[in-house]
């Protein structure tokens, strides 16, 4: 597979882009005050983590689609949340997962354009949900890979 991205059959880099997301939870939630500098920090430390494993994600669901055997021009050219009800489809996620996964993708494309601190907060929110949707989707996407190795 030469030339291939290294993450083509694993989900190494999408489980780490979750353990980093859950030190971030972690130590956000071991903080006595919200309102210094280190709230802030570990803030953004778990919104960019939420935003990579995202990304992440996005681009290993595409993969196990293919492996399923979508025309890989056709799959590249989806919008994720096309990409998003394909996984639900082939029984990567169940129904309310994949409009759970609906929700943090509209979350992200707010991200891009909202810097705000009310709105990173209520990202926060969202987080622990989508950490354990991460982990839940990892197996899944594995197991794919694992068949059509």
């Amino acid at each position: 597979m030469c030339g291939e991205d290294p993450m083509a059959l694993n989900v190494d880099h999408l489980l780490r882009t979750a353990a980093t997301l859950e030190q971030a939870l972690k130590a956000i939630d071991h903080l006595e005050r919200r309102d210094d500098v280190m709230f802030d920090l570990y803030r953004n430390a778990a919104i960019k983590s939420f935003e990579l494993s995202l990304e992440t994600a996005d681009k290993l669901l595409r993969k196990a689609l293919k492996a399923y055997g979508g025309a890989p021009r056709a799959v590249d050219a989806l919008v994720f949340n096309d990409v998003l009800r394909h996984a639900g489809k082939h029984g990567l996620m169940d129904a309310l997962t994949v409009e759970r996964w609906l929700r943090y993708r509209a979350n992200h494309n707010n991200t891009a354009h909202d810097y705000g601190e009310g709105f990173a907060n209520e990202t926060l929110k969202l987080l622990p949900q989508y950490l354990s949707d991460v982990r839940a989707l990892a197996p899944a996407l594995q197991a794919v890979f694992d068949a059509s190795a």
